[in-house]
């Protein structure tokens, strides 16, 4: 292992007003479903390094909140990619970043990084429901990866030095049973956290005139970096994993493969300097193998060691293993032969008839995800949450992406998350290591600087704490569905809807309302799955409610409008776009169903019974909706719209299109 290049190819990362919002798919920035302005808890799931206002509620299924009753929740649910380059599930990625970024900013040196990590989704038995302390309960509460319904953080229980065996199994024995509490919320596993508490801090890393104390196990860990030289937790993140990218130890999350299928970090887009992009692509764990250092085997013993060299792992005693990423692991391929067969029905990922593990002889269909994207980051501007600079149709900073394929044919669960990582050019974060410790003549903390050479000296304002810095932002968890038959070799576009309510002013650092791509041009042959999720608790406890319909409640739908200047819809029986789209998920509906399901927020699925449109919520039903969509669902899983021919179509949200105070309109060309 390449340890001393690995250490100082940091994540280039100080700082207020949500420096780093995901706005589609909709960033958490650790906020569950709280009526307050400020998030209750900033160190839930993860750290963001964000100021407490921004980010958006979990989205809610019907008209009430979810409250503490999972099944009320909503998670967003695309369809995923297929096997070859023509079968793309497209969604568009949104965010804005506060310090600047992009080639010709100049004032900061910047990257982000996307990535996901999936699970399977299996049934809604699997969902972890109270305390039992049977295997199945204790693996669905420690494994299944959740936004929860409580603002609480997962406790954890920390090992002390001189840890024997037995202690380190009942410790952890009451880290799975009694900690992992099923209404809190999990993205990492525990068994992650505590690799992080043990593995040993990189010590090749510039941590400039930082003291990273010891943690209690009796030496410095991966829990401490220098920007969080205390130590502390958030979630079951691993702070130097958060903090450095590549990161040169597997991300894996637990010791072998688990039920869920629980994958490592899987490494989407990387954004910066293109030059580093070969660097990048070479050390991402996508395609290539990481080592760690393994001690036992054994269920009740400590499997990981502390050390993160192979020299240090054998004055161990550990064995120095090679661990694969996985996207997931193909139970149905169960020889070599059938393994390749399926490599050769997918051209977007690799498979292969392998090992996870090097001291592991029982090889498995390994499917490892394509290698990560590398691009320019977008141009922004530093003390600026807008638009990028350039192009014709200005936006915040974006990136389109291909959601995974899973040729299992399962559904999965994911979260994605952006880090955003700064730092200064005082000194070079690509070459800097530890050997520039403690030099003031490399950077210091708030300098005074006798810059009028008469001994009376200005001082800066500069903490060696955040010269190279990470924020970031997460997704709620979301939905990857297996693609229907009658989707085969057609892309997908996901049309959604980012913001919450309030004025500019009220949801900032977040978003207004509108729809993402609010301009999009398909060609006949593509689908375009339309779909929007809302809250019923985005009152910011009255501190800001600006909007229509019921106070605190996310409302949206779809009407066909003349074009994007009016400010009236078209009636659906003259709305003339409908005639010429299908619905491949709902497939006997007419286009003037869709309409109505779209106009309605799902609160009408058609104008007559069919069988995926119940009588009893039909328009012949006469239920009363209300005019501002009060008593319809927040969310809407929508439907996936065919085109049997080309045409335009503008279109509005009634209830928060408001002329002066916010626009929701946008704009569907469908092309031959």
């Amino acid at each position: 292992m390449r340890l001393l290049q690995a250490t100082i190819f940091a994540l280039l990362s100080g700082a207020v007003i949500s420096d780093i919002s995901l706005h589609n798919p909709r960033g958490s920035n650790n906020r569950l479903n709280e009526n307050t302005a400020d998030r209750k808890n900033n160190n839930r799931l993860f750290d963001s390094q964000n100021n407490n206002k921004g980010g958006y509620n979990t989205g809610d299924r019907l008209s009430g909140k979810a409250g503490n009753v999972p099944e009320r929740v909503y998670s967003m649910q695309y369809f995923g990619s297929g096997g070859s380059s023509r079968e793309s599930s497209k969604l568009m990625v949104e965010w804005t970043n506060q310090h600047g970024c992009g080639d010709g900013e100049g004032k900061v040196i910047c990257n982000l990084v996307l990535q996901y990590m999936c699970q399977s989704n299996g049934t809604s038995s699997d969902y972890p429901k109270g305390n039992g302390k049977g295997k199945a309960d204790v693996e669905e509460r420690t494994l299944y990866m959740r936004d929860g319904t409580s603002t609480d953080a997962l406790k954890y229980g920390e090992g002390k030095k001189g840890e024997t065996d037995k202690g380190f199994k009942w410790r952890m024995l009451k880290n799975y049973e009694t900690n992992s509490n099923s209404e809190k919320g999990l993205h990492e596993t525990v068994w992650w956290y505590d690799t992080c508490k043990y593995r040993e801090a990189n010590g090749g890393l510039f941590t400039a005139d930082q003291n990273l104390g010891k943690d209690k196990i009796g030496h410095v860990t991966s829990a401490r970096t220098r920007q969080n030289n205390n130590g502390g937790r958030s979630g079951y993140e691993c702070p130097e994993e958060r903090d450095y990218f590549p990161y040169w130890a597997p991300t894996l999350q637990s010791d072998k493969l688990d039920r869920f299928q629980r994958t490592p970090w899987i490494d989407l887009a990387w954004l910066g300097d293109t030059s580093k992009c070969s660097f990048i692509k070479s050390n991402s764990f996508n395609r290539n193998s990481k080592w760690r250092c393994v001690l036992s085997t054994a269920s009740d013993k400590r499997q990981y060691g502390k050390s993160i060299t192979a020299k240090g792992c054998k004055a161990e005693k550990g064995k120095w293993v090679e661990f694969v990423s996985f996207l997931e692991v193909l139970k149905g391929a169960t020889s070599e032969g059938a393994c390749r067969a399926a490599q050769g029905k997918d051209s977007r990922n690799r498979i292969y008839w392998g090992t996870l593990r090097s001291d592991d002889s029982k090889k498995v269909c390994i499917v490892q995800a394509p290698e990560v994207m590398c691009k320019p980051a977008p141009l922004t501007r530093v003390n600026h949450l807008g638009n990028t600079g350039g192009g014709d149709d200005p936006n915040a900073s974006r990136i389109e992406v291909d959601l995974p394929h899973f040729p299992s044919g399962e559904a999965k669960r994911c979260v994605m998350r952006m880090r955003y990582n700064i730092s200064t050019g005082d000194y070079d974060p690509w070459r800097t290591d530890a050997s520039s410790n403690n030099n003031k003549d490399v950077i210091s903390n708030n300098p005074a600087i006798d810059v009028l050479g008469n001994g009376e000296k200005l001082q800066l304002a500069l903490n060696t704490a955040q010269t190279g810095r990470t924020f970031q932002d997460r997704s709620h968890v979301f939905i990857v569905l297996p693609r229907l038959k009658s989707m085969s070799g057609k892309t997908i576009h996901n049309l959604n809807v980012k913001g919450k309510r309030g004025n500019l002013e009220q949801t900032f650092p977040a978003n207004e309302y509108d729809f993402i791509p609010d301009r999009l041009t398909v060609r006949t042959s593509d689908l375009v799955h339309v779909q929007w999720t809302g809250s019923n608790s985005h009152n910011n406890n009255n501190d800001g409610n600006s909007g229509q319909g019921k106070a605190g409640t996310d409302r949206h739908n779809l009407l066909q409008m003349k074009a994007l200047d009016k400010s009236y819809p078209v009636v659906i029986k003259n709305a003339r776009f409908w005639s010429t789209v299908s619905s491949l998920t709902s497939p006997d509906a007419s286009g003037e169903d869709i309409a109505i399901g779209l106009a309605t927020s799902g609160f009408y699925c058609g104008k007559k019974a069919t069988k995926t449109c119940p009588a009893a919520f039909t328009l012949a039903k006469k239920r009363k909706l209300n005019d501002e969509l009060d008593n319809a669902p927040a969310s809407y899983f929508g439907h996936v719209l065919k085109f049997s021919k080309s045409g335009t179509l503008y279109y509005m949200c009634s209830r928060n299109n408001a002329f002066t105070n916010r626009s929701q309109k946008g704009a569907l060309f469908v092309k031959n």
